[in-house]
């Protein structure tokens, strides 16, 4: 069989270059929306080429790259663009537990990108070839909420519970969430969180994956050839009404023992994973602060250069859980959320993200999120609890993250 011939039988992928479509959320159609954004650059994508349910267990993310690498052996792929996120390419988001069901990769049949001024359209096999603006989503209307798995008092009950395990000398930090349950009297369009969380949000990635929607502002992994990089966040305080509250507050979490504690905690959990991959791994002393529309984040970005060839697939399996969002010693941690936090996560806190035909790629933590499914969405944020953590404070913490999907759905 001739070369020719052989490409034949495969599925064709295409990327051309394209003039600036403007904004990519305006162009995504209503059926099973697929995104990665930052500051207005990233991926759309939409149609499904193929899907792979990874199932159970922790080898679910080798699972996953072992068929992404074979899928990729069926795709004929010509790439006029040569950018990340070019070329074939798989969204992706997995589960936090092992145990939960639910982690997906999906391939688009269109794929729409945009990078450093740069536009270009992909196409999977039948995908479509040519680009109209989408009908405008509709807005919910009259959003409901109630209690999910715990109530309020409830889970500060939860969180004393943490604090005394603690101080007990069973582990260093445990991350405990709660949900929140959302309901309208009419379907939610996931477009239309997407848009309203983008433009709240610029500086985070917003995403949508097999109904996963939301904005994160945690980078948990991106490899762009031998370069990688992640971003930690741990430690949080709400946004000040004016510029001088915000800058105490500001100074008071980047002067707090407790959220330094909790802070070097998680980033000694990624360091540490890192490390075996890479040489020149920069891991900075101190945190920086992070400013998002509601909450201030202590931010520390490491980057190395890999020198094992890692896929950005295998990475995402390493690190995961992150003790940003489960805790040390991590299975201590993991019993004690099964214990404490009385319902499955789900996606939230796994990774999300892309990845691309060459093993790079770009994964988020899935925070600031929902799981829609029809009117309903159930929303989900978490706190880090170490030995000093408070109750009340930790309950007022998780509200003001709880804000940034409320928001989204009120249209605020």
């Amino acid at each position: 069989m001739t070369t020719a011939s052989i490409r034949s039988l495969r599925t064709p992928v295409r990327s051309v270059p394209i003039d600036d479509p403007g904004e990519l959320l305006h162009l995504l159609p209503d059926a099973a929306p697929l995104a990665w954004l930052r500051h207005g650059d990233g991926l759309i994508g939409w149609g499904e080429a193929a899907r792979f349910e990874a199932g159970l267990g922790a080898d679910r993310f080798g699972r996953a790259e072992a068929w992404w690498a074979e899928m990729c052996r069926t795709l004929d792929v010509v790439d006029g663009v040569g950018l990340p996120g070019s070329g074939a390419v798989a969204f992706g988001s997995f589960t936090f537990d092992a145990a939960s069901p639910g982690s997906v990769l999906v391939v688009p049949q269109t794929v729409l990108g945009r990078r450093g001024g740069r536009s270009w359209l992909t196409t999977v096999g039948a995908g479509a070839s040519a680009l109209s603006p989408a009908v405008p989503p509709p807005s919910p209307e009259r959003v409901r909420y109630a209690d999910g798995s715990l109530s309020a008092i409830a889970w500060q009950d939860s969180v004393r519970a943490a604090v005394a395990a603690i101080r007990a000398g069973r582990l260093e930090k445990v991350v405990l969430s709660r949900d929140l349950v959302a309901t309208s009297d009419t379907d939610l369009d996931p477009r239309f969180l997407l848009q309203r969380l983008a433009t709240r949000f610029p500086a985070c990635w917003t995403f949508a994956c097999a109904g996963l929607v939301g904005s994160t502002p945690e980078l948990l992994v991106r490899r762009e050839g031998a370069r990688v990089q992640s971003g930690v966040l741990a430690g949080s305080v709400r946004r000040g009404r004016d510029a001088a509250e915000d800058a105490e507050l500001g100074a008071w979490l980047l002067a707090s023992a407790k959220d330094a504690q909790e802070h070097a905690i998680s980033v000694r959990s990624v360091s540490e994973v890192l490390a075996p991959h890479c040489t020149q791994l920069d891991v900075p002393a101190r945190p920086r602060l992070l400013q998002l529309a509601n909450v201030q984040h202590l931010a520390t970005d490491i980057t190395g250069l890999l020198t094992d060839g890692a896929t950005v697939l295998g990475l995402v399996g390493d690190l995961h859980p992150t003790a940003a969002v489960c805790g040390t010693p991590t299975e201590v941690a993991a019993g004690l959320i099964t214990a404490l936090e009385g319902m499955d996560r789900g996606r939230y806190t796994g990774p999300v993200g892309w990845t691309g035909a060459d093993g790079d790629g770009e994964w988020g933590i899935a925070l600031r999120c929902a799981e829609l499914a029809g009117p309903s969405a159930r929303l989900f944020a978490g706190c880090g609890i170490v030995a000093d953590s408070d109750a009340d404070a930790e309950l007022a913490e998780a509200q003001v993250k709880l804000a940034a999907m409320r928001d989204a759905l009120e249209g605020v």
